[in-house]
C-alpha cells in the first residue's frame, strides 16, 4: 500500500426514501469528511454518489495513517507534587502512573504562575485501516434519518436494510465490519439487469465498474443529468416541452439505477379538467412529466423514467398507459361530483371540521381570517367586502371530493368552483392565492385581495398556536409557524402593504378564543417572532448586511415592515459615506454621555448659556438640519437625510475637540446635554447609529 491511496466506502441497502436520498448522500459525504479530519488523516477531495440501493463516498489520497505528534501533558505545581523533604506526594506518583512512567522521569516546566511537572511523549498515529469501520459508522449514525428500523438478529439500525458493505483503501479491503456488515469489495448492481455480483477493484474504477457490469449509474448528478435530457429529449419528439420538470428530477433519480425516459399516453377528453388537476395526477400519483406545447397547453402525452431497459418497451408503455387511465378517471369524476353543489354550500360543513383543539372548527377560523382581513383592507383602503366573501368561501374546498383525494389543490380548487358559479374573479383570486408562498422561494400573491387574504390567514394561524402554547421551540415547528412568518415579512415587504405591524398582531391576538394567556404577552411574543423571521429575511436577501446594520433599525422597531426596509436601505448606504466612522463613533459616545448622566428629559438648548463657539456652531448646524430633514421625514425619503446628517461630522468633531460636557457648572452642563440630546434624536429619527461598528 502507498502511502496515500483512493478510499471508497458503499452502504447498500434495500431501496432508499426517494424524497430524501439527496440529502442522504450530501450528509454522508459531509459526516464523513468531518470525521476523518477530526481524526487527522490528510486526504484530497471528496465525492459523493448514491442509487435507489446505495450510499457511497469516495475519498482522494486518504493518508494509510495519522501522523506522528507531540504530545505534552500538564501535572501538577512542583510545590504540591513534594512534600518538604522532596519526596514525591500521591499527586506526583497518580501523574507518573497516568503519564507511564515513573516520577523521576517527569520533565518540569517553568511558567507565570510557577513550576509544574510535566511529560512530553511521541504519540504514534493510528492506521486509518483501523479507524475507519468506526468513522463510518459514526458518519452514518449522524445522518438526518427520522426513523431508523431494525432487521434480522442484529441489533444495528438505519432507514433501511444494509445488505453488503464495501471498503476498500486503495487495493486493499479494510478488514472490519460496519452496521454487522462484514467489509469486502463486492458490491450488487441492477435487480433485473446484473445478477452476478460486482468485485470493486480499486476505489478509481468504482463508477466504470457498476455501469459496465452492474447497468447502475452510481453517480447522482450525472444520473440526474441523464433524467433531464432525456425527460426532454422524449417531450420534444413528442411535440412539447417538459412542465414543472425541476419539481420531480431529484426524485425520479432517487428511484432509478438506469434510467430510460419513455412517452405515454392518455385520453384527450380528460384536458377539459384543470391543468393543475392533470399536473398533480400525473406527478403527484405516478412521478409522470406532463408536456405542453410552447403555449403552455398541456398535450395529451407524459414521460415516465423507467428504471430497466426492456426488450418489448411497447408493453412497458401500455402499463404506465394503463395505471394513469383510472387515476384520470377519478380526478374527472371528483370535479364533476364537486361541482353539483355551489361552493358555499360547503360552508357549514366547516363547522364539523375540528382546525386545532382550543381553535374551534374551521368555520370558525375562516371567521377569524375574515374579521383580520377586513380590519387589514380598512387599513390599507381595500374592499373589504370582497376579503370578507373571499374568507368565507377560503377553506370550503377542504371538504370537497378533489381536495380530499389532492390535497395538493387546496385553494387552487376553490379558485375554480368559485369561478364555476359565478363568484367575482378577485374572490375566486384571492381564494387561489391564500396559501402563497407555499415554501422558501414559492410565488407571492398578486392580487390585492389574495395579499391581504394571506397575510390574514397566515397570521391567524400563528396568533392562535401562540395563544395555546404551542410556539415553536428547538427544531420543532409541526405547524410551519417559521414559514408563515416568513410568507408575512415577504408579503408585507416586496407587496409594499404598508401597514402597522404590532396593531395587526394585537387585531390577531385579541380575535383567538379567549384564553389563560395575557393577550398583550403573546402579541410581544409574535412581535420577536416575527422580527427573527426579518432578521434571516434580511440576511438571506443580502449576504454583506451585517447584523449591526439589521440592530440599529430594529433599535427604532419602525411601525411597518415597509418603514423598515426603507431605513435599513438608508443605513447601509449611509455606511458607505467617508464621514459614516465618524458619526458613529459621536452618537455611541453621546449615548454613552447621556446614559451616565441618568437619560435627562426635558432639557431645552439656550444659546445664552453657550460658552465656546463650537457649541455654537454645532447648535447652528441641527437647526439647519433639522428643517431640511423636517419634510424628508414626513416622506421618509431616509437615505437623503442621513445624507444631508452626514455634513454634521467637522461641527460634531470641532464639538468634542473643544467642549468638555460634564462642566462644574450644572447650568452649563444641562445645556451641553440639551445640545447632545437633539443631535443624537436627529438620527434616532432613522436608526441608532450608535450600533454601528464602522471604520
Amino acid at each position: 500500500m502507498s502511502g496515500n491511496d483512493d478510499f471508497l466506502v458503499e452502504i447498500g441497502t434495500e431501496e432508499l426514501p426517494p424524497k430524501a436520498l439527496r440529502q442522504l448522500m450530501t450528509a454522508f459525504g459531509e459526516g464523513l469528511t468531518s470525521a476523518i479530519d477530526e481524526a487527522r488523516l490528510a486526504r484530497r477531495d471528496v465525492h459523493t454518489y448514491a442509487s435507489p440501493r446505495r450510499l457511497a463516498v469516495l475519498v482522494e489520497k486518504l493518508a494509510i495513517k495519522q501522523d506522528d505528534r507531540e504530545v505534552d501533558k500538564k501535572g501538577p505545581p512542583t510545590k504540591v507534587a513534594f512534600d518538604g523533604d522532596g519526596n514525591p506526594t500521591p499527586a506526583a506518583t497518580a501523574f507518573a502512573k497516568k503519564c507511564g512512567v515513573t516520577v523521576d522521569e517527569l520533565g518540569r516546566e517553568q511558567t507565570d504562575k510557577g513550576e509544574w511537572l510535566s511529560f512530553r511523549s511521541l504519540e504514534q498515529g493510528k492506521t486509518a485501516a483501523e479507524m475507519l469501520p468506526g468513522i463510518v459508522e459514526q458518519a452514518l449514525a449522524a445522518l438526518p434519518v427520522p426513523r431508523r428500523m431494525r432487521w434480522g438478529a442484529g441489533d444495528a439500525e438505519f432507514v433501511r436494510p444494509v445488505h453488503w458493505v464495501v471498503l476498500l483503501h486503495g487495493k486493499n479491503i479494510i478488514e472490519g465490519s460496519v452496521m454487522g456488515i462484514p467489509a469486502g469489495r463486492v458490491s450488487l448492481g441492477h435487480r433485473f439487469h446484473a445478477s452476478d455480483p460486482v468485485s470493486i477493484a480499486t476505489p478509481g474504477d468504482y463508477l466504470v465498474a457498476l455501469e459496465k457490469e452492474g447497468y447502475v449509474i452510481a453517480d447522482f448528478l450525472r444520473r440526474r443529468d441523464m433524467v433531464r435530457d432525456g425527460v426532454s429529449a422524449a417531450a420534444q419528439q413528442s411535440g412539447g416541452n417538459v412542465v414543472d420538470g425541476e419539481l420531480l428530477y431529484d426524485e425520479v433519480t432517487a428511484l432509478v439505477e438506469w434510467p430510460v425516459p419513455i412517452v405515454g399516453a392518455f385520453d384527450e377528453l380528460y384536458l377539459d379538467l384543470p391543468r393543475e388537476v392533470v399536473i398533480s395526477t400525473l406527478t403527484g400519483h405516478q412521478r409522470y412529466f406532463p408536456v405542453a406545447d410552447g403555449s403552455g397547453n398541456l398535450l395529451p402525452h407524459f414521460i415516465t423514467v423507467a428504471n430497466i431497459e426492456s426488450k418489448d418497451p411497447e408493453q412497458v408503455i401500455e402499463g404506465n398507459e394503463r395505471v394513469i387511465r383510472p387515476r384520470l378517471a377519478d380526478a374527472a369524476f371528483f370535479w364533476n361530483s364537486d361541482r353539483k353543489s355551489p361552493i358555499s354550500s360547503r360552508e357549514e360543513a366547516l363547522r364539523d371540521v375540528v382546525y386545532q383543539r382550543g381553535l374551534g372548527s374551521l368555520f370558525d377560523k375562516s371567521q377569524r381570517v375574515a374579521r383580520i382581513g377586513a380590519w387589514l383592507a380598512s387599513e390599507l383602503g381595500a374592499d373589504s367586502a370582497v376579503i370578507a366573501r373571499a374568507a368565507a368561501l377560503a377553506k370550503c374546498d377542504l371538504v370537497t371530493d378533489m381536495v380530499g383525494e389532492f390535497p395538493d389543490l387546496q385553494g387552487t380548487m376553490g379558485r375554480y368552483y368559485a369561478l364555476a358559479d359565478g363568484e367575482p374573479g378577485d374572490v375566486a383570486d384571492a381564494i387561489g392565492e391564500q396559501y402563497l408562498p407555499r415554501f422558501s422561494g414559492d410565488e407571492l400573491p398578486d392580487s390585492g385581495a389574495g395579499q391581504i387574504l394571506a397575510v390574514a390567514d397566515k397570521l391567524d394561524s400563528l396568533a392562535g398556536v401562540f395563544s395555546i402554547g404551542k410556539k415553536p421551540s428547538g427544531n420543532r415547528d409541526p405547524f410551519g409557524l417559521r414559514r408563515a412568518a416568513l410568507g408575512i415579512v415577504r408579503i408585507l415587504i416586496e407587496r409594499g402593504l404598508d401597514i402597522d405591524l404590532r396593531a395587526l398582531i394585537a387585531k390577531a391576538v385579541a380575535e383567538q378564543p379567549e384564553g389563560k394567556a395575557d393577550n398583550d404577552e403573546i402579541a410581544a411574543d409574535l412581535y420577536a417572532f416575527i422580527s427573527e423571521r426579518l432578521r434571516r429575511y434580511f440576511l438571506d436577501r443580502d449576504a454583506k448586511l451585517g447584523m449591526e446594520t439589521f440592530d440599529a433599525v430594529m433599535a427604532r422597531r419602525p411601525v411597518s415592515l415597509v418603514d423598515f426596509d426603507r431605513r435599513l436601505a438608508a443605513v447601509q448606504t449611509f455606511s458607505r459615506l467617508e464621514q459614516a466612522a465618524s458619526l458613529a463613533a459621536a452618537n455611541k459616545r453621546i449615548a454613552n454621555i447621556l446614559r451616565k448622566a441618568g437619560d435627562p428629559e426635558g432639557l431645552v438648548v439656550s444659546e445664552k448659556l453657550f460658552e465656546l463657539d463650537a457649541e455654537e456652531a454645532l447648535h447652528n448646524a441641527l437647526r439647519n438640519s433639522r428643517e431640511k430633514v423636517a419634510p424628508m421625514l414626513e416622506q421618509r425619503r431616509y437615505a437623503e437625510i442621513l445624507n444631508e446628517l452626514a455634513d454634521l461630522r467637522d461641527p460634531v468633531d470641532r464639538f468634542f475637540d473643544d467642549v468638555m460636557v460634564m462642566a462644574e457648572d450644572d447650568a452649563i452642563k444641562n445645556n451641553r446635554l440639551a445640545l447632545l440630546g437633539e443631535l443624537r434624536a436627529l438620527f434616532l429619527d432613522v436608526a441608532d447609529i450608535s450600533r454601528l461598528s464602522l471604520g
